[in-house]
């Protein structure tokens, strides 16, 4: 397998990245690996998921899901007259 190196890497990214592994229960290298492979696995921009559904709900399930205020519906206004 091969190894890289990432220079200049700024210390609140790395942080971060500690914090995200830590979280995780990995080491920071696995965790890093995950993010490159998550990435370039990765649907490319403008291509149509085949599930759309389960693409947004992969998306939105780690958050603990959406919750939205839909207003109160209100009555249909009689249609205008053209007489």
């Amino acid at each position: 397998m091969a190894s890289i190196t990432i220079p200049d890497v700024d210390d609140k990214l790395k942080a971060s990245l500690e914090a995200r592994a830590a979280q995780r229960g990995r080491s920071l290298e696995a965790e890093a690996r995950d993010i490159l492979r998550e990435a370039l696995n990765a649907q490319k921009p403008g291509q149509t998921p085949e599930n759309l559904y389960a693409a947004i709900r992969s998306v939105v399930e780690p958050l603990g899901g959406i919750q939205f205020d839909l207003p109160v519906r209100q009555p249909v206004r009689e249609p205008p007259r053209f007489e």
